[in-house]
């Protein structure tokens, strides 16, 4: 029973870290409506950037979060130039940044595969020092903080102009650039917000676990994608904009806690990546199907 307390605990915090990022996956995917897979290596890129500026900077711990949420959004400016500029499809867009970035990372941290951070100052330490919570719990402290000033900085910045043009954007395109707003624009400020956030939540969970990885980013998007739609199974009654984006990060939490059930239970953890898939796909299926059989109901129903 402790042991299964334990990896709840440990999946509650991961999934609150990482949930940041989902918040990233949110404005692309249901704003935009774009997969955007730079997610993947943003999330490494953010983790690489922290490590390196805390091992061989010397810098302090916040500042290195701001350096790693600075190279996400450079990252995500990257495939919004080759979207809305060179006209690249944005899903090849993504795909073309992230496996640069692979070669980025490694260059970031001298070219080896993964940085240490055990002997060093972290977010969570300090906070610890200054507090004498656990790990855990202080993790939890500061994921769940920075969870709560990202959605209401989000709820903000979207009931702004420029933020609800953004919106709109995403819900007819064709009529915002009728109303002269530059869609270009304001697609390349969704994709720069988005991996900002994700740079952010691949350097808390980088400072969390005590190490950057190269590949700490791999199935991101995936991960993303099935946070957003469990959340918004969970919460989908819940209208308000604000609502929606909590849904995302709620959507993380549990799909961190399905995991570390699945994997007491025994399920081998290679095949984590394939229960993500199936989750996403079900569940981006199963909606389609309903739709179609109530259409065939009611046209059999008026037929008799």
């Amino acid at each position: 029973m402790n042991g299964l307390l334990v990896s709840l605990q440990d999946a509650v915090v991961q999934g609150v870290l990482w949930g940041i990022m989902v918040l990233g996956v949110y404005i692309t995917y249901k704003l935009l409506d774009i997969a955007d897979l730079t997610v993947d290596g943003s999330f490494a890129l953010g983790g690489c950037v922290c490590a390196v500026m805390i091992l061989n900077f010397h810098m302090d711990p916040w500042v290195a979060l701001a350096a790693a949420a600075a190279a996400g959004m450079a990252a995500g400016a990257v495939t919004g130039l080759l979207h809305t500029i060179f006209e690249i499809p944005a899903i090849l867009a993504g795909i073309l940044t992230q496996i640069g970035l692979w070669s980025v990372n490694l260059r970031i941290m001298g070219g080896k595969s993964n940085m240490p951070l055990l002997k060093t100052d972290t977010i969570m330490s300090k906070f610890i020092d200054m507090t004498g919570l656990s790990k855990p719990a202080a993790a939890l402290a500061i994921g769940i903080g920075m969870a709560v000033i990202m959605i209401v900085f989000l709820y903000w910045f979207f009931g702004t102009e420029v933020g609800s043009a953004m919106r709109a954007t995403g819900n007819n395109e064709a009529m915002i650039r009728a109303q002269g707003v530059n869609t270009n624009w304001t697609k390349l400020l969704a994709l720069t917000i988005s991996n900002g956030l994700v740079g952010i939540s691949g350097g808390l969970v980088c400072q969390s676990q005590k190490y950057a990885d190269i590949g700490m980013g791999t199935g991101a998007i995936v991960i993303g994608l099935a946070a957003i739609v469990i959340g918004s199974v969970l919460m989908g009654k819940l209208r308000s904009f604000g609502s929606r984006l909590t849904s995302a990060a709620v959507g993380s939490v549990i799909y961190f806690v399905i995991r570390a059930l699945v994997l007491r239970m025994g399920m081998d953890a290679n095949d984590m990546k394939l229960l993500s898939a199936v989750i996403v796909a079900v569940a981006l299926c199963v909606p389609v199907m309903v739709s179609k059989w109530r259409l065939k109901k009611s046209y059999t129903e008026g037929g008799e």
